[in-house]
């Protein structure tokens, strides 16, 4: 078997020669080490796994058990566009004083919550009692 130029300068140098470009015409190969090769192609795809969690952050908008219609309106709005902008979102509902005998009254709130905030993002769970309030977090539609 007969060994190309490339083949035979690899074999000097003791280094791979490796395919880097098989679609381009003609292919495109470089004398270098195989190894160190995968370890970066590795390093860059672990990097751009980082990047893609470092840019979703985690929002929150607090609600009250008795909260006036505009105003639940203009969170729930917030929270639309939290979800549309990638960022995940955190609903907090905060009891306060005797408002805490009345668990089924926001767990009732969190649940409308969760029917509007539905076309926009995915609940990443059950909403929980914790202490004094109730939470619950959305993904963005097409993040889960």
């Amino acid at each position: 078997m007969r060994l190309g130029p490339a083949c035979l300068a690899a074999q000097e140098a003791k280094l791979d020669l490796v395919l880097v470009a098989e679609t381009s015409v003609p292919p495109v190969c470089r004398i270098m080490d195989f190894g160190k090769l995968c370890y970066e192609q590795k390093k860059k795809l672990k990097d751009q796994k980082k990047k893609n969690l470092a840019t979703q952050k985690v929002k929150e908008i607090k609600f009250r058990l008795h909260i006036d219609t505009h105003d639940y309106e203009c969170k729930l709005k917030h929270g639309i566009e939290f979800l549309q902008e990638g960022n995940k979102l955190k609903i907090t509902l905060m009891f306060k004083g005797r408002e805490m005998s009345r668990t089924e009254m926001g767990f009732d709130l969190v649940k409308k919550i969760t029917d509007d905030l539905q076309e926009f993002g995915v609940p990443d769970g059950t909403p929980k009692l914790f202490g004094k309030s109730i939470g619950i977090t959305f993904s963005p539609k097409g993040n889960r």
